[in-house]
């Protein structure tokens, strides 16, 4: 039971994280003129749902409960 313990810690953990740094994200737009590609790449950094990073927490806290009576 001690795995589920491990786990849950490394779900409260990233969820704990998840609320403040941001992920980067990039993406690419452009067309095809014939040979050529002419484009640009837009870089923009999001945060991760607070719902998301709440469940995180607390399935984390779930598991860490759970792996500790086992």
């Amino acid at each position: 039971m001690k795995a589920l313990l491990l786990v849950g810690v490394l779900l409260v953990a990233l969820g704990i994280v998840s609320f403040f740094v941001p992920i980067p994200h990039s993406e690419h737009h452009g067309v095809n003129l014939g040979d050529a590609h002419v484009g640009i790449t837009t870089e923009t950094d999001e945060k991760v749902s607070p719902v998301i990073s709440t469940v995180l927490v607390v399935v984390g806290a779930g598991l860490m409960i759970a792996g500790r009576k086992g």
